[in-house]
């Protein structure tokens, strides 16, 4: 099991997105969101990405999952257990072996009851065996059984994103891709939920969580991504987060880890994200 722990799952090699916009008068401009990113995720571990809202952690997401917008322009290169993630193998693998749980609720479709959602379609035997596999999953992230027969509209925003949750986990896929996915949740169930997540990892998945929750991230994850304006300035271990930053390199990964609450948002007053843009 060790050496495949090692095997990347996802591999992300100068990534750049691109989108193309119009100024007044229908003057075409093209403004670059996310460059030269680079980033990997192993089977069986969990890295946890983190950064100011806006700095590309979302599009990095979209981008694994091919459901960037079309006037998005994709460069560098993305790999999937050393295969080529191109178009035509993202909308094989996606749902399948590259699971998403989306930042937004909105994703639920709201005429359809969750459970059908969750379980899907399928013939006779293989929709009764993933009926049992969505109960499990309900039980798992505290969802009663009769929650399957409600519309997304009769949700709590916390049980909507448990619902997506059940759903990113069903099928045993070898990539989980997470955006923001313990907002609304009550803290003891945002921590198992990360604790959830690190489960799967142990069990050879790879998981990559994009959070602003970095308290859980730092508890959880095997290693922590630092974004900041549309790149990676450092990847490092969960455990290098700690004392005053001697372990790590960027300066910016260095006050962010002195702006936690724990070390008393040393160096910064106010508004977190606000200060570290000056670093």
């Amino acid at each position: 099991m060790e050496d495949k722990e090692k095997q990347p799952v996802l591999q992300v090699e100068d990534l750049s997105i691109s989108f193309e916009m119009y100024r007044r008068g229908m003057e075409k401009h093209t403004v670059e969101m996310v460059h030269k990113l680079s980033l990997t995720v192993n089977a069986g571990e969990l890295v946890a990405v983190v950064g100011a809202s806006g700095s590309g952690k979302s599009l990095l997401a979209h981008a694994v999952l091919g459901i960037l917008p079309k006037n998005a322009k994709v460069e560098g290169t993305m790999s999937f257990c050393g295969k080529i993630l191109d178009e035509a193998l993202i909308k094989k693998l996606r749902g399948r072996e590259i699971s998403f749980i989306p930042q937004s609720v909105e994703y639920l479709d709201p005429l359809m009851k969750v459970g059908e959602q969750v379980a899907g379609s399928g013939k006779r035997r293989e929709k009764k065996m993933r009926q049992e596999r969505m109960k499990a999953m309900f039980a798992r992230y505290h969802l009663e059984e009769s929650v399957a027969k409600l519309y997304p509209y009769q949700l709590s925003g916390g049980m909507a994103r448990r619902v997506l949750i059940s759903g990113g986990v069903m099928d045993g896929a070898k990539l989980i891709v997470a955006d923001e996915p313990t907002p609304g949740l009550q803290e003891e169930l945002a921590r198992e939920t990360m604790e959830n997540f690190q489960e799967l990892a142990k069990e050879g998945c790879g998981v990559l969580v994009i959070t602003h929750d970095v308290d859980l991230a730092l508890q959880t994850a095997d290693k922590i991504a630092v974004f900041y304006e549309g790149s990676v300035v450092e990847t490092a271990a969960a455990e290098d987060f700690c004392g005053d930053g001697e372990k790590l390199l960027h300066p910016y990964s260095k006050a962010f880890l002195r702006a936690l609450p724990q070390n008393e948002f040393l160096g910064i007053g106010g508004n977190l994200w606000g200060n570290l843009e000056r670093v």
